[in-house]
């Protein structure tokens, strides 16, 4: 059964991206712990990180640097934090988490924000790359 991921590649559930080609996509998470969480996933579904090819993995964290400008343009942080967790959903992807202390980075607080904010954050976003 396809991922939640591989549904949003697919276009059968919505998001709002960040940016895209054709091997990464980039978009907001819906659940964010901090405004700007971003979600930077391969197209193709694989389950763990760590089981992508060395290439593919290497050219993943490429592609997450190359946002990083344009988050800290829009989002006021001291830095962008990444993580893996790999848990929650079974489709390799690194969280990209604008941060202003550690406990911004506290995956069990979720803040709360509006599909309208979302877009607009995510336009944003797109503007500054």
């Amino acid at each position: 059964m396809a991922s939640i991921f591989s549904k949003i590649v697919n276009g059968e559930i919505p998001s709002h991206k960040i940016a895209e080609n054709d091997e990464f996509l980039a978009f907001l998470d819906a659940f964010p712990i901090a405004a700007g969480h971003t979600l930077v996933i391969p197209k193709k579904e694989v389950d763990y990180i760590f089981d992508l090819e060395d290439d593919v993995y290497s050219r993943l964290f490429l592609f997450a640097k190359t946002l990083v400008p344009a988050l800290q343009k829009t989002v006021p942080c001291i830095r962008i934090g990444i993580s893996v967790v790999g848990l929650e959903v079974p489709h390799a992807h690194v969280h990209l988490l604008p941060l202003n202390s550690m406990d911004d980075a506290d995956f069990s607080k979720k803040i709360k924000v509006s599909q309208e904010e979302l877009a607009s954050l995510a336009a944003e976003i797109r503007s500054n790359l």
